[in-house]
């Protein structure tokens, strides 16, 4: 295989409730669309490793496992403002479930199978559509995640060998969880493109948190704002993220791939097309080709949009994993089509908009490339307010990064 594509039909046991929206559908319609355009043909997907206590507690606490353990079978002996109080369970976020605990390990197992096969040698590339929990913390539940896979499996490959690893989060929600995990360590550069804290939860991700100690220059952040679509976003990537992989120098790309920066998702105010994240999706397996000997871990994370936004999104994800890229163009089958109706109704309203025909949105995914003060023309639909809007956000990050890794934060050669 040229990738590992990391799938077990228990990623489906993670539904937290009929009027959340981490909906698993998404899920299965993402698996069986790659499967109707023939990129899964010819693929044995490879299963979740199994998961104990030794594995979660290398991020999360021992009393934080126990907690999410006791309660997924109805045996905790603390009541509800507590547990909320103390570990994040039981709110409307991260309401209980039965067999919680088992659901999240699965995912986290998935993300270290992912890891493992990459490690072992057997593939450059790994796909877990299953995992991206990103604001999990050390010791409670935050933003629909139980445990931080992302940041486990970034344990798991510095234990194994790794000591330069680059963690890309392009989900519309600041990645914190890992932040949080790894702002002191150098061993691990966070980048994090989100929209603005000022304007979305968690509120972390500011440009001036840079990484702590020894690893100051290590946590990058770059906030948007609400409205921003394709061309921007792509403009404001191409601005940070290749420098910051350059100087850093990983040997390994783990990204997270969430897609509720899409322009209908019903939770966040960015405006990103199909067509913006298949573009993100393949500029991050360049950038892992570039520096990393083409090594390349993708979660996916976020996005509402659980039938006409992210089995589309991530299937994109799984071609270009597979080397099988997609044209945005392409129409879906009728088939898929109308069985993704039919899987539509069990998904609450809020969550359910019906499937779209082709495999993108008719997005622009042409950006002007940053250029300090040159003040270029912004290409045709995007205003020249949008665009300085975006350049402020573009330097802000970059004067707060740049200089600590000897680069020229004006000089766009940088």
């Amino acid at each position: 295989m040229s990738a590992a594509i990391i799938w077990s039909e228990h990623f489906m046991d993670y539904k937290w409730a009929y009027t959340h929206p981490m909906s698993p559908v998404r899920l299965a319609l993402t698996m069986s669309l790659a499967r109707s355009l023939d990129v899964l043909d010819g693929v044995d997907t490879v299963e979740p490793l199994p998961v104990d206590d030794a594995l979660l507690t290398t991020v999360h606490s021992q009393g934080y496992v126990d907690a999410v353990r006791a309660i997924s079978h109805g045996a905790s002996s603390l009541n509800a403002p507590v547990l909320e109080r103390l570990f994040g369970l039981g709110s409307a976020d991260n309401p209980i479930f039965e067999g919680m605990h088992e659901a999240g390990s699965m995912l986290v197992g998935g993300s270290v199978a992912a890891a493992q096969a990459i490690a072992s040698g057997a593939v450059r590339r790994a796909v877990n559509i299953g995992g991206g929990m990103h604001h999990a913390m050390k010791g409670h539940a935050a933003g629909f995640c139980i445990y931080n896979d992302c940041s486990i499996a970034i344990r798991w490959l510095l234990e194994n060998g790794y000591d330069r690893i680059a963690y890309i989060d392009v989900d519309a929600h600041h990645g914190d969880g890992v932040q949080a995990e790894f702002v002191g360590d150098p061993r691990v550069m966070t980048i994090s493109l989100h929209q603005h804290p000022a304007t979305l939860w968690p509120g972390t991700g500011w440009a001036t948190e840079v990484g702590e100690g020894e690893a100051s220059g290590t946590s990058v952040n770059v906030g948007l704002m609400p409205g921003l679509g394709d061309s921007l976003w792509l403009r404001a990537f191409h601005a940070v993220v290749p420098s910051m992989v350059d100087a850093f120098k990983p040997q390994i790309l783990v990204t997270q791939i969430g897609v509720d920066s899409h322009r209908d998702d019903p939770l966040t105010d960015l405006a990103l097309t199909v067509d913006g994240h298949a573009a993100a999706i393949r500029a991050l397996r360049d950038l892992a080709d570039k520096h990393c000997e083409g090594r390349w871990l993708a979660v996916g994370g976020g996005g509402y949009g659980v039938v006409n936004v992210v089995p589309r999104s991530w299937t994109h994800l799984i071609a270009a994993a597979l080397d099988r890229d997609v044209d945005t163009q392409t129409r879906i089958g009728d088939d898929w089509l109308a069985g993704a109706q039919d899987l539509s109704k069990t998904v609450h309203p809020d969550y359910a908009r019906p499937p779209e025909a082709t495999m993108g949105d008719g997005g622009d995914i042409d950006y002007v490339p940053w250029d300090g003060d040159g003040a270029a023309e912004p290409p045709p639909g995007v205003s020249e307010a949008a665009q300085r809007q975006t350049d402020k956000a573009i330097i802000a990050t970059r004067r707060a990064v740049f200089p600590l890794h000897g680069l020229d934060p004006e000089d766009p050669r940088d």
